[in-house]
């Protein structure tokens, strides 16, 4: 009897951080919608059709809330990825900040974000369980298939002064219809200086039409 009964607490005390750590933002149909850290909602496309949520402690220091949804074929495909993400370090790391100074700014809304753009192929690893081992773990379990080469933009918000929360939007395409690779389009591929137009042509699609962020 007493195997059993540690067996059921060994259980218990196991599903007790799953539990502790559910998503808090909700979505409704493309929104996705946080009453705290910050008050906000992110309105995404009609067409995306929503993957799933994840939490955990990212790192084991940063309380990570990510949201996903896609644009994909009937064969799951992925053309375009929304992925959403609050994240907050744990106060027990006072010392953690988010450092974003080298990226470029920009606002929307009256916003203030941190941008970030690049190009990645599918078999590029990827830390273990950090949020991109998350984040392709999700896609895989709901049998969607990632682009073989794609291009990504990063939109990080901070909402404190600390500095110590983010939240983060990514927008990503399929590089298929550009006719080129990840590895060309790096700093050393021949068609790199294709680059800087497919790059602002990606923006503008992903500011004008896909990713809307309010406040309230």
């Amino acid at each position: 009897m007493w195997k059993t009964i540690a067996m059921l607490a060994l259980a218990l005390a196991c599903a007790l951080p799953a539990f502790a750590m559910e998503p808090e933002r909700t979505v409704s149909g493309t929104s996705v919608t946080s009453t705290h850290d910050p008050r906000m909602r992110i309105d995404l496309p009609s067409t995306a059709k929503y993957v799933g949520a994840d939490r955990w402690l990212l790192l084991g220091f940063d309380d990570c809330e990510m949201h996903l949804f896609v644009d994909a074929d009937a064969d799951k495909r992925i053309q375009r990825l929304y992925w959403v993400q609050f994240e907050a370090y744990i106060p027990e790391r006072p010392e953690l900040h988010h450092d974003y100074s080298a990226s470029r700014r920009i606002t929307i809304n009256g916003l203030e974000f941190h941008l970030d753009t690049w190009v990645q192929s599918a078999d590029e690893p990827t830390e273990k369980d950090s949020d991109g081992d998350h984040q392709r773990r999700l896609l895989a379990a709901k049998g969607y298939q990632r682009p073989a080469n794609g291009m990504y933009v990063r939109l990080v918000h901070l909402p404190d002064a600390e500095q110590r929360k983010e939240v983060m939007v990514i927008y990503g395409e399929d590089l298929a219809p550009t006719g080129l690779t990840a590895a060309q389009l790096r700093e050393k591929g021949t068609p790199h200086d294709r680059w800087p137009a497919i790059e602002k042509a990606l923006i503008e699609r992903a500011l004008e039409r896909n990713i809307i962020v309010r406040t309230f």
